[in-house]
């Protein structure tokens, strides 16, 4: 399992979790995007479909497939829901996504809480996402030590809405810095970025990168 990660809510990680999956799908894949935010779910609202059943049905024993929804704006892209859930996605639910077959994508949490840890413990990597504004690049660097210290190793980060290339020396500190490698870069985009032909672009860059690192 991959988890998309980052330390300000708003960096973009819905977004690049979406469409990472979107370039999977686009190159044969069948990938399932998990909404891990169980106190703030958004993943059905962005990728339109119900927000139930979800994790929370999965964590009762039903079926990865049945809670599954099938979104219609992201082709190709199977989405699992917060449901009914609350506080931190539960062990017996990462433990069945974590047996599933084919690529899981986990949309976590903001910040350092309980509920982003929970899902960075059982992710096999983490991808850090941030803008590149200091007190994001900040905070994305303490969400890749939480993720390293955890057990998710860090693949490396996307920077969204931004053109400009990452930072090439950090700061005396070392905290205003993209975890490395900076893997993608996504633009500021006018209206929907995962249906804009420069957002999808971005995302297929991001996936032929992840799949040189065997990701």
């Amino acid at each position: 399992m991959l988890a998309i990660a980052g330390g300000k809510g708003g960096c973009g990680k819905t977004t690049t979790a979406l469409g990472l999956a979107a370039a999977l799908a686009r190159d044969g894949g069948r990938p399932l995007v998990v909404d891990a935010d169980c106190d703030m779910p958004n993943l059905h609202t962005m990728a339109e479909t119900d927000r139930s059943p979800g994790v929370d049905a999965v964590a009762e024993g039903d079926s990865i497939a049945a809670a599954t929804h099938r979104s219609t704006v992201v082709p190709g892209v199977d989405v699992l829901p917060a449901g009914d859930a609350s506080g931190s996605l539960g062990r017996t639910a990462l433990r069945r996504l974590g047996r599933a077959r084919g690529r899981v994508i986990l949309d976590c949490p903001a910040g350092g809480s309980d509920g982003a840890a929970a899902p960075l413990r059982h992710a096999d990597a983490a991808l850090v996402v941030s803008t590149g504004a200091p007190a994001s690049l900040g905070d994305a660097a303490k969400t890749a030590r939480m993720a390293e210290a955890l057990g998710a190793r860090v693949v490396g980060s996307v920077l969204t809405r931004t053109d400009d290339p990452p930072p090439t020396a950090p700061a005396s500190d070392g905290s205003d810095r993209a975890p490395e490698p900076v893997l993608a870069t996504v633009p500021e985009i006018d209206g929907d970025v995962l249906g804009d032909r420069v957002g999808r672009a971005s995302y297929d860059r991001l996936a032929t990168a992840l799949a040189r690192r065997n990701i």
